[in-house]
């Protein structure tokens, strides 16, 4: 097993998109990462729209579930609380 870190959304996204074709294991995962990073590339994270934020809360419930790790998951309502998307 080995980890490779990426940092910036925009070299993420890139790095996803020539990976993708590639990709079995994990690809729901990738896939959902590069639609997260295609969202944070185009918009500093601060100028999100709620509509915008939603679709971040999906992918990162999706990338969640593809992971082994137990531990320090958020549910989708921690999700919008922590991101100020509840009433």
């Amino acid at each position: 097993m080995s980890e490779l870190r990426i940092n910036g959304f925009k070299q993420v996204r890139n790095i996803l998109r020539m990976l993708l074709p590639y990709l079995r294991f994990k690809k729901n995962q990738a896939e959902a990462m590069h639609k997260a990073a295609e969202i944070l590339v185009k918009q500093r994270s601060h100028l999100l729209t709620r509509k915008e934020l939603m679709r971040l809360v999906n992918y990162i419930v999706v990338i969640q579930k593809e992971n082994y790790a137990t531990r320090g998951k958020r549910t989708k309502q921690e999700l919008k609380a922590f991101l100020g998307l509840t009433p």
